[in-house]
């Protein structure tokens, strides 16, 4: 039976490899003397120990699609849950829907199966339904752990509990190896019960970084996706391709954002559009009338998810940093090597952002004008061809 406790609602929770970590909101890191920096760079650098060696007992089984060949940041986490909360005699096997390229024993997983023939751009439940199902047979796990995205898993391990008639807990943000526990009641009340068959993770829940590495080996697993994703009553009928522009923030892969080192807004918007992103801005673009108020990213506006984030002329801010804290790639264009931003970017252009606005949108009209050029080439050689014959 679950039970219910009051809570204050906005609290978060991480689950570490030290256990579960309540934050308090506002709380500043803790100051170290170089010495301890030195020390924990040092062990940082130290190979990291397997989690297990011992022959397993029993399985916990991890199922996520994969990105462009790699898993996002909530499957990685949910995939460093099941790895938290596995002992010594358990072993984690990783699913993935799609070609994956990554490494999976530095993610934690003991075992993974690659699915290459389910693209997460292409709507096939069914035959995923099946593939988790077979999956499941062959290792007999005791728990089965997705992301609970709208992007693909969060459907299907609904759709499995459902088929399986197992037990779930959706939009889980905290757990351990007994139970776990979710928000209910309109976020009002907390709720906790014994670990389920079927574990639904919510994001942020738990932190990706591992203590040890797990064993990778690589299954060959043989099972026809493509038959059994074209027989039901399930029909793909594709993607609609829109205009970037047009796409809510909180749901763009691609943005580019502009700040205070933006005056040419309507280069920074033709660039935009060349690379197919979505336009964010900073508070301050916002503020000065550059950018209606939808467009602002940060505490005060849009909190974003990108898979890549490109900033000109923003410096970085506290607020702005917490609107993109959940970005996988963030590259920084900016003069200033010391601003804030570039402490959280993973690439620092040290450079003036209007005159890189302006370079890559010649850039791109001289690829363009190349590419013209090299079929209208082509075409007059066919049509020449076509006349001799």
């Amino acid at each position: 039976m679950n039970t219910l406790k009051r809570i204050e609602p906005r609290r978060p929770f991480t689950i570490t490899a030290q256990g579960l970590r309540r934050i308090t909101l506002g709380e500043m890191g803790v100051a170290v003397s170089p010495e301890m920096a030195a020390h924990s760079a040092t062990h940082r650098e130290q190979a990291k120990p397997r989690r297990t060696t011992s022959a397993p007992q029993r399985v916990m089984l991890v199922a996520a699609h994969a990105d462009r060949g790699a898993l996002d940041e909530h499957a990685r986490q949910t995939l460093a849950g099941a790895a938290l909360i596995a002992d010594a005699a358990t072993e984690v096997v990783l699913v993935v829907f799609g070609e994956f390229g990554g490494d999976a024993a530095a993610l934690g997983a003991d075992k993974l199966i690659e699915l290459p023939m389910f693209d997460r751009r292409a709507f096939a439940p069914e035959g995923e339904l099946n593939a988790l199902a077979a999956c499941v047979a062959a290792y007999a796990p005791a728990h089965i752990f997705m992301p609970d995205n709208a992007t693909g898993d969060g459907d299907l391990g609904r759709r499995y509990a459902a088929a399986a008639n197992a037990s779930v807990a959706t939009h889980v943000v905290e757990i351990d190896s007994a139970h776990v526990a979710a928000y209910v009641q309109s976020n009002t009340a907390f709720a906790a019960r014994a670990l389920p068959e079927v574990v639904l993770l919510a994001p942020n829940a738990v932190d990706p970084k591992l203590p040890f590495v797990g064993a990778g080996e690589r299954v060959m697993w043989r099972f026809d996706g493509e038959s059994a994703a074209s027989v039901g009553k399930v029909r793909d009928l594709g993607i609609e391709e829109i205009d970037a522009a047009q796409l809510a923030l909180e749901e763009a892969d691609f943005i580019v954002s502009a700040g205070n080192g933006v005056s040419d807004v309507p280069a920074f918007e033709r660039l935009a559009a060349t690379l197919g992103a979505a336009i964010g801005a900073s508070r301050v673009a916002v503020d000065d009338g550059k950018f209606t108020r939808d467009k602002q990213i940060g505490a005060t506006g849009k909190t974003v998810e990108a898979s890549v984030y490109i900033a000109f002329g923003i410096s970085g801010a506290v607020q702005h940093l917490q609107g993109i804290k959940d970005c996988r790639h963030v590259i920084a264009v900016n003069l200033d090597a010391s601003a804030p931003i570039a402490k959280r970017a993973n690439l620092t252009v040290i450079a003036d952002a209007q005159e890189t606005i302006a370079a890559l949108n010649e850039a791109a009209a001289a690829a363009r004008t190349a590419r013209g050029t090299g079929a209208a080439l082509l075409n007059s050689k066919v049509a020449a061809e076509g006349a001799l014959a």
